[in-house]
């Protein structure tokens, strides 16, 4: 049995989970509402608080999707009551950001500035401080939207191996090189 779909998802208060008759599982918060389809031959049952995947064969394909919807599940309660947040760092002598609603407006070294276009889901805030680099905060309740999103924008400039210069996740550690004469 795959360990992480064994594990029944616990359902906080405040939180109701509904299964339809299509397979579509729903789940509301204080947050918002999230939806997502599940494979007809995965089993869900909602019993007092907690949510528990089956399984009907060892298959490989059938194991893979037990402990997959058994996580999209487990993120989509833990969105629609805390909710997701990453933070992106822009590195480099004169990288800029700045936001007017849901678009996004990055200075990355290019001959233009790029416009980007969040998603309505999204929640996005700039901060610029002096003496430090630009941060773009990006919150949502769906955590394959927001990483879908921040990968998207860090492949705009990524992190480059010698200087560290681009978009960076904060926190995020980078395998740095040398330059050509440190080989001498």
């Amino acid at each position: 049995m795959s360990r992480i779909g064994k594990k029944p998802v616990d359902v906080v208060s405040g939180v109701t989970i509904t299964v339809g008759s299509d397979n579509v599982v729903t789940v509301k918060g204080p947050k918002g509402e999230l939806k997502q389809a599940i494979d007809r031959d995965i089993k869900v049952e909602v019993k007092d608080n907690t949510v528990v995947f089956a399984r009907p064969t060892d298959q490989i394909r059938h194991r893979a999707m037990h402990g997959l919807y058994r996580s999209l599940i487990s993120n989509m309660v833990k969105g629609v009551t805390e909710g997701f947040k990453k933070e992106l760092e822009l590195v480099g002598v004169g990288y800029k950001a700045a936001n007017t609603g849901n678009i996004l407006d990055l200075s990355l070294g290019y001959s233009h500035n790029i416009l980007f276009e969040i998603p309505k889901e999204l929640k996005v805030a700039t901060a610029q401080e002096k003496g430090k680099n630009p941060i773009i905060t990006l919150e949502s309740i769906d955590k394959q939207l927001l990483g879908q999103v921040c990968a998207k924008i860090r492949s705009l400039r990524k992190p480059e191996p010698y200087k560290g210069k681009g978009v960076k996740f904060v926190g995020e550690i980078l395998r740095r090189k040398s330059g050509k004469s440190a080989g001498k």
